[in-house]
């Protein structure tokens, strides 16, 4: 709960402990660029997400900030999906990269249909 727009102990726990391993893994992956690039960009679109999840909570039922909010959220969360399922897909066996990637893909169309497609309950 929010304590007069404050997070509360446990959020801001969460984002520390998010924050302490992003820059361990930077450190730990400072000669190679690519993963560097990797963490920051997968820190600041959880952090997005996080941000989005909030005002979507917040939006009005069927108002224009909400279905923004939703985009926003999925993108997001699409992008997020993509980049997690290339890095686990590049280590994995032929078969395994292309279970990772079907699993990727259904979570991405779950989350259109579940935000876009599916109407809400009035």
């Amino acid at each position: 709960m929010d304590r007069g727009g404050r997070p509360g102990w446990l959020r801001s726990l969460g984002f520390a402990f998010l924050s302490f391993n992003c820059g361990m893994a930077i450190y730990r992956s400072s000669s190679d660029p690519s993963a560097v690039a990797f963490v920051v960009v997968a820190y600041l679109a959880l952090i997005a997400l996080f941000r989005c999840l909030h005002l979507l909570e917040r939006a009005p039922a069927g108002g224009q900030a909400r279905a923004s909010m939703k985009a926003a959220v999925w993108g997001l969360s699409t992008l997020l999906t993509l980049m997690f399922s290339y890095k686990v897909a590049a280590i994995m066996p032929l078969w395994g990269a292309a279970g990772v990637w079907v699993m990727g893909l259904g979570t991405i169309v779950a989350g259109f249909y579940a935000f876009f497609v599916h109407s809400e309950a009035p």
